[in-house]
């Protein structure tokens, strides 16, 4: 059995507020997931509100308000360490989770369901930081 990945440190997902990173299931389909603070060391949610899959962190980490994650669209919220939201547009929805573990300090993806494939978004992998154009203007 292969020794399960190790993701970010504890400290520094309570440090920097959250932490992105993108799986793939057994499918080979990609999923972005977001590590979050939480009381007894940290919860993994995909990235994405349940009302329109709308992501919650859109690459600058994740908002919160009153210690709640915070859907930028709608304003929909989800506790960090339930993934419940009891209001907005996705209430009585909870974020799909993702199994980790915090063990000595670190935080390990323990998830037989997915295999890590980065650190950040889906596209961050692809080493290309120059942007894209859509411009019919030739020169």
């Amino acid at each position: 059995m292969a020794a399960e990945p190790t993701l970010t440190t504890v400290d520094h997902v309570h440090e920097e507020g959250s932490f992105l990173f993108t799986v793939a299931d057994d499918y080979g389909v990609t999923q972005e997931v977001i590590l979050v603070p939480c009381e007894d060391g940290v919860e993994a949610w995909h990235n994405r509100c349940t009302h329109e899959d709308f992501k919650l962190d859109r690459g600058f980490g994740v908002i919160y308000r009153e210690g709640e994650i915070v859907c930028a669209k709608h304003g929909s919220t989800f506790g960090t360490c339930s993934g419940f939201c009891d209001n907005g547009d996705a209430k009585d929805t909870t974020l799909p989770s993702v199994e980790v573990a915090c063990e000595d300090g670190d935080v390990v993806l323990v998830d037989d369901g997915y295999t890590f494939l980065h650190e950040g978004a889906e596209d961050d992998d692809d080493g290309d930081d120059v942007p894209g154009s859509t411009s019919n203007v030739g020169f």
